[in-house]
């Protein structure tokens, strides 16, 4: 196991020497520096677990040193104030800006260590849980997607491959399957995140406003073109056009947006001068391309150039494994605007949401979870705060795992998750010496929300 890593900034060398010697001696590896502007630089390399802090020195002092750290650099470490007898006001203020502890010259040998030791032990706890956090979002979440189903799984290793690439993007999906998020978690992930990111309804506009809302045009090129409008095209160079709803373009539009994808040029409505756009194109639809095609209903030319790098979105009736992964999401999302505390979903519940079909796919979830959060009266959804469609008193579908006397894929997805949150709970706790408080901080999450899951799961 590595060493855990100290840094002294301190402008005296006695001081310097002294506490080199000693933390060296005790298993530490430590760098020096002697002054604040010197051992940020030494940080920035070092990256040390704890920093020994001297408050007064010149130059840079101690307190600046902390604001630096904390707002420029993110440090991702805990320091530890060192001030001489008469100074204990400056380092309390130091504590309530972010300090771990202080302590006073000259220091006990003994007390200094314990104080190193916790400080060594709370950020390694927390690095353990941002390590663990990372291998779930690399096994789990792409961005603000989840999913443990295999058929997710092989779409987040397809987004990651399409997220490297500059190619052209055509997903197929039914309504509510999160098309846009798919693509937006595309854009984000790749080089072009930085740039814009615009989306074109292409079945919301008028056919004989197509041409203008790609292209813009120049003021008086037309009737109410009253001044220069920027297209869509032009609005997303640098950046990724989304064309939403592909296939209800027209013929004579699919024949321009051709052009431009594949000449990178075009000309504003009214004018001659062609502008060049540097733009990565992704597109969705719910419909059939390649029958419309065959029906003469797309062009078969424009259906090659977009179907490059092509992704099909399952219906949430096909990965239904994912949806208590998708409640705890949606849950989590909602209670804090509405000012409550996150509620449980009874196991009724959940079985009902794991029959039902949902026509609607992860679209109607949400707001189906939106309206059972809003009328859910206590700390636990149950069957009857779930919509009608979902749930009828007197047509209540029996859960199928009680009937089969089999576990199902979703609850072994749940059981899955559950045994990982169990697992991290009880290593913060047995980190932090049962300290709830810090265990939810270590944990990423609120206090109340770790009381939650603790009675969840009957940690006591």
């Amino acid at each position: 196991m590595e060493k855990s890593r100290v840094l002294i900034i301190d402008d005296e060398a006695s001081i310097r020497s002294i506490l080199s010697t000693l933390l060296k001696k005790n298993g530490y590896y430590v760098q020096v520096a002697d002054s604040g502007e010197s051992g940020l630089d030494v940080y920035a390399q070092f990256k040390p677990a704890v920093i020994l802090l001297d408050l007064k020195m010149p130059g840079i002092d101690g307190m600046e040193v902390m604001e630096v750290l904390d707002k420029r650099l993110k440090a991702d470490c805990k320091t530890i104030i060192m001030t001489a007898h008469g100074e204990v006001r400056s380092a309390v203020e130091a504590m309530k800006k972010g300090a771990f502890d202080y302590l006073e010259k000259p220091f006990d040998n003994d007390e200094l260590l314990a104080i190193i030791s916790r400080a060594v032990e709370m950020v390694t706890l927390k690095r353990r849980v941002r390590e663990l956090e990372d291998q779930l979002e690399e096994t789990y979440r792409f961005e603000n997607i989840v999913g443990v189903s295999d058929k997710m799984k092989s779409t987040f290793a397809l987004m990651h491959r399409f997220a490297g690439t500059d190619g052209t993007v055509l997903v197929y999906g039914e309504s509510g399957t999160g098309k846009e998020l798919i693509v937006r978690a595309i854009h984000q992930a790749g080089k072009r995140k930085s740039g814009p990111f615009v989306v074109v309804n292409c079945g919301a506009i008028p056919s004989n406003l197509i041409e203008s809302e790609f292209f813009g045009h120049e003021a008086g090129s037309f009737t109410d073109a009253k001044e220069l409008r920027i297209g869509k095209f032009e609005s997303a160079d640098g950046g990724t056009l989304f064309l939403d709803e592909i296939g209800e373009l027209t013929l004579q539009a699919q024949v321009k947006l051709l052009r431009v994808i594949e000449e990178g040029m075009f000309s504003r409505v009214g004018g001659n001068e062609p502008i060049a756009v540097d733009v990565r194109v992704m597109a969705a639809t719910n419909r059939d391309l390649a029958t419309m095609v065959e029906e003469e209903k797309f062009r078969e030319d424009l259906y090659w150039r977009l179907n490059v790098l092509s992704l099909n979105i399952c219906p949430l009736r096909e990965r239904k494994e994912d949806i208590p992964l998708l409640v705890e999401q949606f849950l989590e999302r909602y209670a804090t605007p509405l000012g409550i505390e996150q509620p449980t979903v009874s196991g009724k519940a959940i079985e009902l949401l794991m029959t039902y079909e949902w026509p609607g796919n992860v679209r109607e979830l949400q707001n189906c979870l939106y309206s059972a959060i809003t009328v859910a009266g206590g700390p636990t959804i149950e069957p009857a705060d779930l919509p009608r469609r979902i749930y009828s008193e007197s047509e209540a579908p029996e859960p199928t795992s009680i009937i089969s006397g089999r576990i199902s894929l979703a609850e072994t997805a749940a059981q899955a998750t559950a045994k990982a949150e169990r697992q991290a709970i009880n290593k913060a706790l047995s980190e932090t010496g049962g300290n709830r408080e810090k265990a939810a901080e270590f944990l990423g999450i609120g206090r109340k929300t770790l009381y939650r899951k603790l009675r969840h799961y009957g940690i006591v």
